[in-house]
């Protein structure tokens, strides 16, 4: 018997996989292709408290082995996804993990109300509630938020302190690889009150074209994704991982069962599939059955026996 599941701040979840912000939107589209129960959660696209348009420009330029997008955090706002999203997240039958995003700290902590409130009525009223929050203070293609309080770890405490504050709902805190110090980090969000760590989010970085002689992006740097960062991804989560107590979500290049396992071996509790997705639109439905496969072929029959084995 192979079992894949495993326990996030403190929510059951039916297996370790879970979709990146971002890269999923709020699973419609992917619905159609396979039943989202096989899949240990969703990361919601990121929200914030009003609507935003995003990047102007290239918004996504493919590079050997990944992805670099200037998305921006478009996205129609929190109560337009409570109005015209929610309910349908509530019924594909796995974990929901509202991705929050924010230009201030009130922002951020009226977000987080807004979000903690609609879960809480929709709970009293017999229905499915938000599993987790995912406060995201790493972006780097927004000017205000993101990485404004995602590096300094000072900074960043005001923001975990202030949400922290807003809801009751499990909280994890997605953490930047431009961090000055990212066990500190850690260690600060874990203090905090945070439940649990998602990491890495995108690596800044840069195209240019040749011929019309600039930027490929409006805003000049933008985030890069997918294969080519999954070994610093590894190591911090490595690293992450054994300085805190609380749960790590290992996110970064994850293509493969055995990438999976990886993460699983370096200390993550579970992981987030991102780019995998525009690269194999099932990958969700695949991933699962790999790991189940490669699991028996391994002898491992629980993530427990090798979870931070290294």
């Amino acid at each position: 018997m192979i079992s894949l599941a495993c326990e996030l701040a403190g929510v059951q979840l039916s297996n370790p996989i879970l979709m990146a912000s971002g890269t999923f939107g709020f699973g419609k589209p992917y619905a159609a292709l396979y039943p989202l129960d096989k899949l240990g959660g969703i990361v919601t696209k990121g929200l914030t408290l009003q609507a935003r348009p995003g990047n102007t420009g290239t918004r996504v330029f493919e590079t050997d082995s990944g992805l670099i997008n200037s998305i921006g955090l478009e996205n129609p706002g929190i109560p337009t996804f409570l109005e015209r999203e929610w309910e349908e997240m509530m019924q594909y039958g796995t974990a929901i993990i509202v991705n929050l995003g924010g230009g201030s700290i009130r922002e951020y902590a009226e977000g987080a109300m807004l979000i903690t409130e609609a879960s809480r009525e929709s709970k009293k009223n017999g229905r499915r509630a938000v599993d987790m929050i995912e406060l995201n203070i790493s972006c780097p293609n927004v000017k205000e938020g993101g990485l404004q309080y995602g590096v300094d770890t000072d900074r960043a405490r005001e923001v975990v302190r202030a949400v922290r504050m807003a809801t009751d709902l499990p909280l994890l805190v997605k953490l930047s690889p431009s961090a000055r110090d990212l066990t500190e980090m850690a260690r600060m969000c874990e203090a905090e009150g945070a439940d649990g760590l998602s990491l890495i989010n995108t690596i800044q970085a840069m195209a240019i074209d040749i011929r019309k002689k600039r930027s490929v992006f409006d805003g000049l740097y933008a985030g890069l994704s997918g294969p080519a960062i999954k070994p610093i991804a590894l190591r911090m989560v490595h690293q992450v991982s054994h300085a805190v107590d609380i749960p790590v979500i290992g996110i970064g290049g994850i293509a493969s069962a055995e990438d999976i396992l990886e993460f699983i071996m370096a200390g993550a509790a579970a992981v987030q599939i991102g780019t995998y997705n525009f690269m194999r639109l099932r990958a969700g439905a695949a991933l699962e059955d790999e790991l189940r496969e490669l699991m028996a072929q391994e002898g491992i029959r629980s993530l427990d026996e090798i979870r931070g084995i290294i």
